[in-house]
C-alpha cells in the first residue's frame, strides 16, 4: 500500500478523525486521555491509533512510563498539495464562487 492509500485508509474512518482532532487541539495526549473521549474499548483505541501510526499521522514517544501520542501533520500536507491545491487555481474558486452566489439567490 503506497503512503497516500495508508492516509486515505486512516482518514477514512470518523473515529480516527476525531483522534486526530483531539491531538491537533491538545498534542501529547496518552491512551487513557484519549480512551477517556471515546465510547469504545483501550482495545479498540489502540486498533485506531496503529492505523493513524503506520500512515504517520500520529507519532509516539515514551515519557517515563506514559507513552504520549502526538499529531502529525506532514502527510495530510502532502495529501493537501497533491489532491487538493491543484484545484484550488483561481479560475476553480471563481467558479465555486460563482455557484454560492446563484444559490443564495435561489
Amino acid at each position: 500500500m503506497s503512503d497516500d492509500d495508508l492516509v486515505f485508509k486512516a482518514l477514512a474512518d470518523p473515529t480516527r478523525r476525531f483522534l486526530l482532532d483531539l491531538l491537533f487541539a491538545r498534542d501529547g495526549r496518552t491512551l487513557t486521555e484519549l480512551e477517556s473521549e471515546l465510547e469504545m474499548s483501550r482495545f479498540g483505541v489502540m486498533k485506531h491509533l496503529r492505523v493513524l501510526e503506520d500512515a504517520g499521522l500520529v507519532v509516539s514517544r515514551k515519557s517515563g512510563r506514559a507513552k504520549l501520542h502526538f499529531l502529525n501533520p506532514v502527510p495530510i500536507r502532502l495529501i493537501h498539495d497533491r489532491w487538493i491545491d491543484k484545484y484550488t487555481e483561481r479560475h476553480v474558486t471563481a467558479l465555486t464562487e460563482l455557484k454560492a452566489e446563484l444559490e443564495k439567490d435561489s
